[in-house]
């Protein structure tokens, strides 16, 4: 189990090394090929953006976008809306938020705040830092393939931002990938003891449910290889291919096909 500090020093960590990394980086307008049309100063406004649009969240003010087709345009806006493009002061002003953040988190009392968040979901206030994180980390290994530099994820990280994203996941789903699926995967982790279950049923997912029906798929994936997939970041075909996840069960075909009946993030 996870406490909310664990969240707390894992998000300040994440973000640190990613204002670091950006501000070494000597090209601000290279293209990522992550998420095309952006430039690394682009990524840096949208990352810089996001701690304060938390801390409104929390505080029940703030925007969100309703539908997960409408995250592009809402991410699109919150870029063309910079007040800056200066490395320096977006990194200045991404710490100082962050901070604000953390501060507010860490001084929950014992009832945490729900919050509204994207695709209209409602979700703790202290684990949305894990979506948080994973923010950080995957932006991070943007900016670091686009100008070449060296960027490590831990595999201890790795199930904080996926405890995170389950909050969201049951209302991110693609219509056209889960209309009227049924199945039940099974999902651990290696190196570490977290285990999860995704139950479709006729196209509607619930995660962990107290009565599980018999797993149709069991998955063994590399922490970190399981987020970049779950990003889009890595195919899960290649993560298969390498060793670095494995399916068996009744119908292991189901493994290839699951982070497609997402939508992207």
């Amino acid at each position: 189990m996870y406490s909310r500090f664990d969240y707390i020093d894992a998000a300040r960590d994440s973000g640190e090394r990613f204002a670091e990394l950006v501000r070494t980086v000597a090209e601000p307008d290279a293209r990522l090929t992550s998420t095309p049309g952006w430039t690394v100063v682009d990524c840096l406004g949208h990352v810089a953006a996001t701690p304060g649009r938390y801390l409104e969240l929390i505080e029940g003010t703030g925007s969100w976008p309703h539908r997960p087709k409408d995250l592009p345009d809402f991410n699109a806006k919150q870029i063309a809306n910079m007040s800056t493009r200066d490395i320096h002061r977006l990194t200045e002003r991404f710490l100082d938020d962050l901070d604000r953040l953390l501060y507010a988190v860490s001084h929950f009392g014992a009832r945490v705040p729900v919050m509204n968040f994207d695709a209209d979901s409602r979700v703790r206030s202290d684990a949305a830092l894990g979506i948080l994180i994973g923010e950080f980390l995957i932006h991070g290994h943007d900016v670091a393939t686009a100008v070449g530099a060296s960027w490590q994820i831990d595999p201890k990280v790795a199930p904080l931002v996926a405890r995170g994203r389950h909050q969201v996941l049951p209302r991110w789903l693609v219509e056209s990938s889960c209309g009227g699926h049924s199945a039940t995967y099974d999902i651990r982790l290696r190196g570490c003891d977290e285990r999860y279950v995704y139950e479709f049923t006729d196209g509607r997912l619930v995660i962990d449910p107290p009565q599980s029906r018999h797993p149709d798929v069991h998955i063994s994936v590399d922490p970190v290889v399981a987020m970049l997939a779950a990003y889009g970041r890595m195919s899960p075909t290649w993560a298969a291919v390498t060793g670095r996840a494995f399916a068996w069960g009744a119908r292991p075909w189901l493994a290839a096909g699951l982070c497609r009946r997402f939508a992207p993030a």
